[in-house]
């Protein structure tokens, strides 16, 4: 990552809103709706961060059929560490992500097919 990167990637976690959804998606994946309801924050706030998420590659959309016929969406967090490392009168952000499950490659997969 160069050092424009860095520094807005630690601006966004710098954010408490951003944080929080990042912690809660740890746990599980979950819809905005959720995730407004276990955060404690209005649904704009909560797609912003998400938006902002997304763009730094942190969080991941899901699409999930209902029985109904009808698909939501649901956000996985893409990241387990972010390392910050300090050297020689400069930094380095590292982001280590998490592994894909075969389950969820081949679903990708699939979605992108049909």
């Amino acid at each position: 990552m160069d050092e424009e990167g860095d520094d807005e990637l630690l601006a966004l976690l710098d954010d408490e809103y951003a944080r929080a959804i990042l912690a809660e998606l740890t746990t599980e994946p979950m819809s905005a709706s959720e995730i407004c309801s276990k955060c404690d924050m209005s649904s704009p706030t909560a797609y912003r961060r998400l938006d902002r998420l997304e763009a730094a590659d942190l969080v991941a959309e899901q699409q999930v059929p209902d029985p109904d016929g009808h698909h939501y969406k649901r956000y996985i967090a893409t990241v387990d560490e972010v390392t910050v490392t300090f050297a020689d009168g400069t930094y380095d952000v590292d982001v280590s992500e998490t592994p894909e499950e075969p389950a969820d490659r081949f679903t990708d997969l699939f979605d992108g097919i049909s």
